[in-house]
């Protein structure tokens, strides 16, 4: 069971796992049988919430997965430090950041919106935008986003005065995700 004080509400709290994660994994349904990839991501916020970017060819198993059931499932996550000590096992943890959620698979529809999502992508992965994309390269693959229906962010530190321990920051802004009292997800 997840323990609410774990769930992370202030945006710059879940910005600072977004920014440090640079693979997302995507959970579909292929051919009846479950299905994840791990894939390198771009992502946005605006007025409903986040957004996250994705490509890759244009054909595939994972193309006729999300094209058949375009419901997803996604994870990311930093892992930490383990955490205990003694000879009892049950004492023992780790340290993690992770966000996890789901949402719906939208294709880009032209090559503007291809071009869109890939400098989503490269800022996030490189740091810096305004890149040049071919149209020829455009062409032959495919970008796609998922709006995070529900989502959350949980973040397990190691206790207060261990060596690492690092304390949360205050956050002036706060994300409400769907379910934010349902621990399905953890």
């Amino acid at each position: 069971m997840l323990k609410q004080s774990l769930v992370l509400t202030e945006r710059q709290d879940i910005e600072a796992i977004l920014q440090s994660c640079k693979t997302c994994r995507i959970a579909m349904v292929a051919e009846g049988r479950p299905y994840i990839l791990p894939m390198v991501f771009g992502y946005r916020w605006d007025e409903e919430g986040l957004v996250l970017y994705f490509h890759c060819g244009l054909r595939g198993t994972k193309n006729r997965a999300l094209r058949n059931n375009p419901q997803v499932c996604f994870e990311m996550d930093i892992e930490g430090e383990l955490i205990g000590s003694g000879d009892v096992a049950n004492r023992y943890s780790r340290a993690f950041s992770s966000i996890i959620g789901e949402g719906k698979v939208e294709f880009a529809q032209d090559m503007e919106q291809r071009r869109q999502g890939f400098e989503y992508i490269m800022r996030h992965q490189t740091g810096r935008g305004n890149y040049t994309y071919m149209d020829a390269y455009l062409a032959v693959a495919e970008v796609f986003w998922v709006r995070a229906d529900s989502f959350k962010a949980v973040r397990k530190l190691p206790p207060t005065g261990h060596p690492t321990a690092h304390q949360p920051q205050p956050g002036a802004s706060s994300i409400t995700c769907d379910g934010a009292e349902d621990d399905s997800f953890y």
